[in-house]
């Protein structure tokens, strides 16, 4: 299996810390409103790169972290005039609403920073008698970050560059630009703790995710993941920390997903183009908000639109059109040996099996793995029908659900409750129908259509689908 590794900048051979486990840490999201489509991005992706390793009988230990203390949750607490916790647990219980709705697996383990303050302490302790770390004069403790050589492995910029672009702001009392803090002095109103240097405040969010980390998957992790605009300076102040704190290599695969945007225009909210999960998946399924996610590579940039959202839906349809064929079929096909033509075709269906795993082996190609897939749905809608034993059709059936389950896709169609007025006019159609009037039949077939209720007529009487 090659993962392309952000810090050496090549796909590289996994080979895990300890044989048969990843350990794996994803930076979740800040939590002061609903997360928005640029957060389900890394979401949808390393939960399918996690289903995949668990999929080849890998045990993962994934930590994804909520960030519960922040200037945006406090601001967002200050307008409200509520305290910042409150906001925290709202924004964590709804960022979980969408996260089921969009078939992301719960984590191992959810760390969230305000439960971790004491880890925290201990670790900037430890800086500091390392001499990495410093207290200033109003209480803030810098990281030093000429103390660390590698500093900017990550981000492929030397000290130098990297120095060029660094402030110091208004207030700030720290020795060099280019350090940063690890813990902040506290400010009148905002969440503050006590601290062994004798000055109340709150960590800084680099700090955060080396702890929670250190904590829940030890000093070594084999993946650290996030979105691409979390490698500077994020990434690379975790690593300093980490490194400096652990004397040891922080994280072996570092993975970054591409941007988003919308109409090949970044996301922002000054534009009017920002988009949360919520109000997407008021127009469309949260599968097809997944399946979308994962039709691209997750290295290069995506690109959101209706008319992409609409060729996600109808792929989706294909998929999902061919498993809920194949059980139709299941109940009503004989128990049989398969035919030596089936068995052929069973070979074909492992070929695109085995070209599945390929693409996933390949840093995680999504998109090939779906062109795999599709395939099997063709060969199933080619192949399989009442003639077909019910041992060929059962595997067809399990096969695309098994590598379905793989990506996060639910093969299982909702059942969708249609209200009372189209309910009414599909029965006075039956009844049209019936009584041979296919003139009144017609004219509520078109009206239906029109409503976006497309009809089939089936030997099991009429079925529908939204258009």
């Amino acid at each position: 299996m090659k993962i392309f590794n952000t810090l050496s900048r090549r796909k590289e051979e996994f080979v895990p810390l300890e044989p048969g486990k990843v350990k794996m840490y994803v930076c979740g999201p800040t939590v002061y409103n609903f997360i928005h489509i640029g957060n389900a991005r890394p979401m949808i992706i390393f939960d399918t790169v996690r289903r995949y390793f668990e999929y080849k009988g890998y045990d993962v230990n994934y930590v994804s972290n909520f960030t519960d203390v922040d200037d945006k949750i406090i601001k967002k607490a200050i307008e409200e005039g509520v305290d910042a916790e409150t906001i925290s647990k709202r924004y964590i219980a709804e960022c979980k609403k969408d996260m089921a709705d969009m078939n992301v697996k719960p984590a191992t383990t959810h760390p969230q920073a305000t439960q971790e303050i004491q880890g925290m302490l201990e670790m900037i302790q430890t800086l500091i008698d390392k001499g990495h770390a410093y207290v200033a004069a109003d209480g803030t403790v810098y990281f030093r970050t000429k103390s660390f050589p590698e500093y900017g492995k990550l981000c492929h910029q030397p000290m130098e560059e990297l120095q060029a672009g660094a402030r110091i702001s208004v207030g700030e009392v720290k020795e060099d630009p280019m350090d940063f803090a690890v813990w902040k002095a506290a400010k009148p109103g905002e969440p503050a703790w006590d601290t062994p240097w004798g000055s109340k405040g709150r960590p800084g969010w680099h700090i955060e995710c080396s702890v929670m980390s250190k904590r829940y998957l030890g000093d070594q992790i084999d993946i650290h993941a996030g979105g691409e605009d979390l490698i500077f300076p994020h990434h690379e102040n975790e690593i300093a920390q980490s490194e400096c704190a652990n004397d040891k290599t922080f994280a072996n695969y570092w993975m970054h997903n591409g941007f988003l945007n919308i109409d090949n225009v970044k996301m922002s909210k000054s534009l009017g183009n920002f988009f949360t999960v919520r109000e997407i998946t008021e127009k469309y399924d949260p599968q097809v908000l997944r399946f979308f996610m994962l039709s691209a590579h997750y290295r290069g940039p995506l690109n959101f639109s209706a008319d992409l959202m609409q060729a996600s839906k109808n792929g989706l349809d294909r998929i999902l059109n061919g498993v809920e064929k194949l059980c139709d079929l299941e109940k009503k096909v004989e128990a049989k040996g398969m035919s030596q033509e089936e068995e052929a075709k069973v070979a074909e269906a492992k070929n695109q099996i085995q070209k599945f795993e390929a693409a996933m082996e390949d840093d995680f190609n999504t998109a090939d793995a779906i062109t795999a897939i599709f395939e099997l749905v063709r060969l199933s809608n080619s192949t399989a029908n009442e003639a077909a034993s019910k041992e060929y059709v059962t595997y067809l059936k399990e096969t695309i659900e098994k590598l379905c389950d793989v990506l996060g896709i639910i093969t299982e169609k909702k059942e969708e409750v249609l209200d009372e007025e189209i309910e009414a006019l599909i029965q006075a159609r039956q009844q049209a129908r019936k009584e041979k009037n296919f003139a009144l039949a017609d004219e509520i077939r078109g009206r239906l259509s029109d409503m976006g209720i497309i009809l089939e007529d089936t030997r099991e009487g009429v079925k529908w689908k939204r258009a």
